[in-house]
C-alpha cells in the first residue's frame, strides 16, 4: 500500500497539470501553444539545462557514464526501429523519430524530479540534453527527408548543454544574481510544459488508432528493454539507471506531431501515436516506477 501511494504521489502532479491543459481547451479559453513552446524551448528549458549542469553535485564520472549510456541507448533504439520499420515497409519519415525520441522534456523531467528528487533530476537533464541534440539533428533530418543536421547549432538547447558541460567540468560558477535569474527562468519550464502537453493532446485530431496501438506497444517494449540492458552494462547507480529507463520510455512527444505537420509527413499517424502512447503511459509509467523506486 505504501508503494502504491508513493507511486500515485509521484505521477499525480504530472497528470493533474496535464489535465489542467485539457480542461483549459474544453473551456474554450485561448492558449497559444506555438508561443509557449517557443518560450520554453528558446528560453526556459535552456536556462534549466544550463543551471542544472552548472550546479550539479553529482560525481562527474557518473554523469559522463550516464550521458554515454543515454547516447548508446538512443542509437540502439533508433537502429532497431529502423530495421523493424523497413521490414514492415512503413515510412521512416513518419514513424522513426516519434518512436525513437520520447517526451523526455514535458513528461520525463517532471517524473524524474518527483520520483528521484534533485539528484534524479540532474541525471534527467543530461539525458534530455542528449536526446534533444539527437532529435534536432538526426530526428529533424529524417522527418524533413534531408537537409543539414548542422542546423542544430542554431538551437539554444544545444548551446545550453555545451556551456553547462564546460562550466561543470571546470567548476565554474556565475555570479549569484545571474544564477538566481536563470534559475527562476528555468522554473517556468516544468509546469508550463505539462499544461501545454495537455492542451496539445486535447487539440489533436488523429485518424485511425489500430496501427498506433501495436506500434506504441513495440515502442514501450524496445524503449524499456534497451535502457535496462545498457544501464546494467555500464553499471549505472540505481537512480541514474531508473532515470534512464523512465526518460527513454516516455510516450511519443507532441513536438513529433508538430514536426510532422511542418515537414508534411503523415501527421495523422503521428497524432495517433501521441494519443495512444500517452494513454498507455498512464499504466506503463506507474508500473515502471513501482519497480524502480
Amino acid at each position: 500500500m505504501d508503494l502504491i501511494l508513493q507511486v500515485l504521489q509521484t505521477v499525480a502532479p504530472v497528470f493533474i497539470l496535464g489535465g489542467i491543459g485539457v480542461l483549459w481547451v474544453k473551456m474554450g479559453w485561448e492558449y497559444r501553444v506555438q508561443f509557449v513552446t517557443r518560450l520554453t524551448m528558446t528560453l526556459s528549458v535552456p536556462a534549466l539545462i544550463f543551471v542544472s549542469l552548472m550546479k550539479t553535485e553529482i560525481d562527474p564520472q557518473a554523469l559522463r557514464d550516464t550521458a554515454l549510456a543515454a547516447l548508446i541507448t538512443y542509437i540502439a533504439v533508433g537502429l532497431f526501429l529502423l530495421v523493424l520499420l523497413k521490414m514492415l515497409k512503413l515510412e521512416l519519415r513518419t514513424f522513426l523519430a516519434p518512436l525513437s525520441f520520447g517526451n523526455t522534456g514535458n513528461l520525463g523531467l517532471p517524473l524524474a524530479l518527483f520520483a528521484f528528487g534533485t539528484t534524479g533530476f540532474d541525471f534527467a537533464v543530461v539525458i534530455f540534453a542528449i536526446m534533444a541534440v539527437l532529435s534536432f539533428t538526426i530526428g529533424v533530418w529524417v522527418v524533413s527527408g534531408g537537409g543539414s543536421p548542422v542546423s542544430a547549432i542554431k538551437e539554444p538547447i544545444v548551446w545550453a548543454t555545451i556551456l553547462g558541460g564546460v562550466f561543470l567540468i571546470n567548476g565554474w560558477m556565475l555570479p549569484t544574481w545571474t544564477v538566481n535569474t536563470l534559475d527562476l527562468i528555468g522554473q517556468i519550464a516544468i509546469p508550463v510544459m505539462l499544461i501545454t502537453l495537455g492542451v496539445a493532446i486535447a487539440r489533436l485530431k488523429p485518424g485511425t488508432f489500430g496501427r498506433a496501438i501495436w506500434l506504441s506497444t513495440v515502442k514501450y517494449v524496445v524503449c524499456i528493454a534497451v535502457p535496462v540492458a545498457v544501464g546494467l552494462f555500464f553499471a549505472l547507480p540505481p537512480i541514474a539507471l531508473g532515470v534512464l529507463i523512465i526518460q527513454v520510455s516516455t510516450p511519443v512527444a507532441v513536438t513529433s506531431y508538430m514536426l510532422a505537420e511542418k515537414y508534411e509527413a503523415d501527421a495523422d499517424q503521428v497524432a495517433g501515436l501521441v494519443m495512444v502512447s500517452t494513454v498507455m503511459s498512464i499504466i506503463v509509467i506507474p508500473v515502471l516506477l513501482a519497480f524502480l523506486m
